[in-house]
């Protein structure tokens, strides 16, 4: 290893990666635009990318297709042994991939390597599912038939990713469609593409998936973004992003001229709950990293604090200064908590929440002018649920405090929202906490602990408008393979002539 670079001797850093893999060759984007991909921090242009268009998207599905029959008949151990080898050059490269999220998406260096982990735990994951994929014997009265049902690929899988975790929310769709036998083509948010796309092609490219097996389309959403939907090829479309996109992707795959099916992550609003017995210094701490990792762009992240008015006010003051206290700036530091906003829509649409939350009468306790792309972190207190400060998805470091008067008022808070991807509670009365947790209306509810902690495994799914699908092992296998159902008629059987006697008197035989 050279220590001076991250890299491994043997293996030099990735290059040419203005190119995208496209039906099986890497080469340019057909279409007119270009993506600029920009350093969020220091605003640098340091990669231009012709983008891809509806000829590509063509070629992409069509190769994809032809090229899955012979990916789809290989053995499970070949697919889990690239899996494997793809989590063995994940690790020879950490150090390049980590250089590349800090640089392309704004990670933090605590950020960059949290989502490493995550990435390189799908693919150890995706190498186990080829052996878990499994058939069915039914039972069946008729006397000398067998009924089988068969578990196959579902043959094309379409993947749309978000900036957010680029690479991990890639590769938590891609790696498992892959593993099971089918072939995917993925386009990554134009924020990210090379780390929500054309790098993680290289590592399985270098681990040995065929060509063909995975393209990646760079461009608009307004130039390929229905049409990869709606294509006829894909049967499955896994989809991570904001709820109103969500309901696009689901509509235009349910008005396809082949219906498809759709795997959805939506947006959330995490209340996180403090109950007057809590471990105050515990939810604290708890609190400011689960609101501030990666400047609060997650989705699964706390978006709103829900406190007990015993302990409200000390609350306030101390994660106020517990925040006041967080270094941000360069993300390439590694001290650096809060790093850069990934653009300047996402940056205005922060400050205009910011604004509402003044004027709405939020009592502001922390905060600062944005200093290029970066926004010091916010913090609110006296914000009631109804302000659109706490209703909306926030998806940046500002922090909204709420006061509940019991635990009733704080569940009733908590639930009341569109959204139910991730909630937390903290108390010291574990089992209390369990059954609040219980009657959180969210798919994944922590006691004494916040969501951001899961990320290293495969978290769980949301409720309401927080998407469809259940995000683990099995997961990935229900939604990328399809069932089909074989009988076999194993001893000579007589069929009426008469069809009026069919029916329960009829016993065949």
């Amino acid at each position: 290893m050279d220590n001076t670079t991250g890299h491994s001797k043997e293996m030099p850093p990735y290059t040419d990666m203005e190119l995208q893999p496209i039906g099986g060759t890497w080469r340019q984007g057909r279409g007119k635009g270009v993506t600029q991909d920009l350093n969020p921090y220091t605003q640098e242009v340091f990669i231009e990318i012709p983008q891809a268009d509806r000829r590509d998207l063509e070629e992409a599905y069509i190769t994809a297709a032809e090229a899955q029959k012979k990916w789809g008949a290989r053995g499970p151990g070949e697919r889990a042994t690239i899996m494997q080898r793809a989590a063995r050059i994940m690790e020879l490269r950490q150090a390049e991939i980590v250089d590349w999220l800090i640089k392309e998406a704004g990670s933090t260096r605590i950020k960059a390597i949290l989502e490493w982990n995550t990435a390189h735990a799908v693919l150890l994951e995706a190498s186990a599912l080829p052996y878990q994929i499994e058939g069915r014997i039914v039972p069946v009265d008729i006397p000398g038939k067998e009924s089988r049902v068969y578990r196959k690929p579902v043959g094309v899988v379409g993947v749309i990713s978000p900036w957010n975790f680029p690479l991990q929310l890639s590769a938590r769709s891609v790696a498992p469609a892959l593993a099971v036998g089918n072939a995917v083509v993925l386009k990554p948010a134009s924020d990210t593409p090379v780390t929500g796309g054309l790098l993680l092609a290289r590592i399985l490219e270098e681990a040995g998936v065929p060509q063909g097996v995975v393209s990646v389309l760079i461009g608009s959403g307004s130039a390929i973004g229905d049409a990869f939907v709606s294509h006829a090829v894909p049967r499955v479309i896994s989809f991570t992003g904001s709820i109103p996109v969500g309901r696009q992707v689901a509509r235009l795959a349910a008005e396809a001229p082949i219906i498809k099916r759709v795997e959805l992550e939506l947006g959330g609003n995490c209340p996180f709950v403090v109950l007057e017995d809590a471990d105050l210094e515990n939810a604290v701490e708890a609190a400011v990293f689960g609101k501030f990792l990666h400047q609060g762009q997650i989705c699964m992240i706390t978006n709103r604090f829900i406190v007990q008015s015993g302990i409200y006010e000390q609350f306030v003051d101390n994660f106020a200064q517990s925040v006041r206290q967080l270094k941000i700036g360069d993300p390439d530091d590694p001290e650096t908590l809060i790093g850069p906003i990934i653009n300047h829509k996402q940056l205005r649409r922060l400050v205009e929440r910011i604004h509402n939350a003044r004027e709405a009468g939020g009592r502001q306790v922390v905060g600062g002018e944005p200093q290029g792309l970066v926004l010091p972190p916010h913090v609110f207190a006296d914000i009631t649920n109804e302000q659109q400060v706490a209703r909306e998805e926030l998806f940046g470091p500002v922090a909204p405090i709420i006061r509940a008067h019991d635990e009733e008022e704080a569940l009733r808070i908590a639930n009341d929202t569109s959204a139910g991807l991730s909630s937390c509670i903290f108390t010291r009365d574990i089992e209390r906490g369990t059954q609040l947790a219980l009657r959180f209306e969210a798919g994944m509810a922590h006691v004494n602990d916040q969501p951001v902690n899961d990320l290293p495994y495969n978290p769980f799914g949301g409720e309401k408008n927080s998407g469809i699908g259940r995000l683990n092992g099995r997961w990935a296998i229900d939604a990328f393979t399809t069932e089909q159902w074989v009988t076999i008629q194993h001893t000579p059987r007589r069929f009426p002539a008469d069809a009026r006697k069919m029916g329960g008197a009829w016993s065949g035989g």
